[in-house]
């Protein structure tokens, strides 16, 4: 079954499903080479990036995470300083110790890692292939896999099997089973619970509830840690487009001048713990997809400003959000899709932006058709967002996008609670539009930097 704490995993920047994918993709590869008694005997590897993995794929780190997963680092348990440096020693000695075995074999980064663009895969815009030679240079074990968003990965198996065959059925095998808002809704009328406790209850199928709760508390707290991070970090963002951070600076002015505006402040508050997360993201250090990485900034920021008491977490209010937030992701998850590379933004930063809604019309009090509405809301004011980052980075406009996604949420939130209970327009209908837009939408506009801002603006 789909698990919010699927939806929000512990991984590292600055990509998802350029970098957590591809690095989860790799070290799986190993781990089912051994178990097919090829892995041991390989003398090679060759690794062929198809499709928006090339295109944005330097910039995105996408070689780097096919080096960190080979080598057997995971996203959720990895030290990104740790992991540089093990990448660097890597390509220094032309050396590299397959996850799963002792000895190490010769390493050639321009020759094993191919970013393949003119390759566009069919099933996904992010594939990858991976082989293991033998001395001869004869293929020994092969297998191609697909990033398809938010840390997920899949096989060409998983992707030919019809959705309604693969997460839908699996969303169904619940004690209160959805696969749509509509279904979601109605356990809730059915069962007088709200949405968060319809989650729940899926969730205790799966696990005892205190694990779950200490999932959800420590997803929080990777998402605390990394707004401190990016609160108090200077610098110049890697990469070669010379963005400096802008967080810290922010977050002093505000700090010396408490008594300003506090609608004006509001703003800033949201903007500055968004930037602060997606800065660190861009760096590559550790954030929490949510539902991407490129979109992480969104739903920290909501949680720091409206899910504190005097600058202490309201631990029940933050779980409220996470579970309510987690379940309207999981319904894009299964009838859309959360890759910016198939969607546009609109995917990522409008997802995020729609599950932050969600949550915060939660924790304010309002009841399951004011949680959908303050989701639909969100999502049909993102609807055609594209992905055309600048220089392949996460940077550009992504940074800034997650501030404005914050405020969006918040005023989707307000505008639901506030509104009376004729809408036009159901949480189902702007997904099921989402989805069609995506597809619609040129490939140039999803994450491959051939359109938008990525051509039009000069790199400097």
């Amino acid at each position: 079954m789909l698990s919010v704490l699927d939806i929000f995993k512990i991984g590292i920047g600055p990509s998802s499903s350029h970098t957590v994918g591809p690095m989860r993709a790799a070290r799986r590869f190993l781990v089912e080479a051994r178990e097919a008694g090829a892995l041991d005997q390989a003398e090679r590897f060759h690794v062929e990036l198809h499709g928006s993995l090339a295109l944005t794929g330097i910039g995105h780190g996408s070689d780097r995470a096919v080096i960190m997963g080979l080598m057997g680092f995971e996203p959720e348990a990895t030290d990104p300083d740790d992991a540089a440096r093990a990448v660097a020693e890597a390509r220094a000695e032309g050396r590299l110790t397959l996850f799963g075995r002792t000895d190490a074999v010769a390493f050639d980064e321009r020759r094993d890692i191919e970013l393949r663009g003119d390759i566009i895969p069919t099933l996904h815009p992010n594939g990858m292939r991976l082989r293991l030679l033998d001395g001869e240079g004869a293929t020994t074990f092969e297998q191609t896999y697909y990033s398809v968003g938010g840390g997920f990965i899949a096989s060409s198996r998983q992707l030919e099997t019809p959705a309604e065959d693969d997460l839908i059925v699996q969303a169904k095998k619940g004690p209160k089973p959805f696969a749509s808002a509509a279904e979601l809704m109605a356990f809730c009328q059915e069962d007088d619970l709200d949405v968060a406790s319809v989650v729940l209850a899926n969730e205790d199928a799966m696990r005892p509830r205190a694990e779950t709760l200490a999932g959800l508390d420590a997803i929080w707290a990777a998402m605390l840690a990394c707004v401190e991070r990016g609160l108090s970090t200077e610098g110049e963002l890697p990469g070669g487009l010379r963005v400096r951070r802008r967080a810290p600076k922010l977050y002093r002015s505000l700090l010396e001048t408490p008594l300003a505006n506090d609608r004006e402040q509001l703003f800033d508050w949201l903007n500055v713990f968004a930037m602060a997360v997606n800065e660190e993201n861009a760096a590559g250090g550790r954030v929490v997809t949510a539902p991407t990485n490129g979109a992480a900034g969104i739903i920290p920021s909501i949680i720091m400003h409206y899910c504190r008491d005097d600058g202490a977490p309201q631990i029940d209010r933050i779980r409220t959000f996470l579970l309510t937030a987690g379940g309207v992701g999981m319904l894009y998850k299964m009838r859309a899709s959360i890759s910016g590379a198939e969607m546009g933004c609109q995917g990522e930063v409008g997802v995020a932006c729609s599950m932050a809604a969600a949550g915060l019309a939660a924790v304010w009090g309002g009841g399951p058709r004011q949680v959908e509405r303050a989701a639909e809301i969100a999502m049909e004011h993102n609807l055609g967002l594209t992905c055309d980052p600048v220089g392949g980075l996460v940077q550009i406009p992504c940074i800034e996008r997650n501030a404005i996604g914050a405020v969006k949420a918040a005023n989707a939130a307000r505008l639901a609670l506030r509104s009376g209970d004729d809408a036009k327009v159901s949480l189902d209908q702007v997904i099921e539009t989402m989805r069609q837009t995506g597809l619609d939408m040129s490939t140039k506009y999803k994450e491959t930097s051939e359109g938008g801002l990525a051509v039009n603006v000069v790199e400097c």
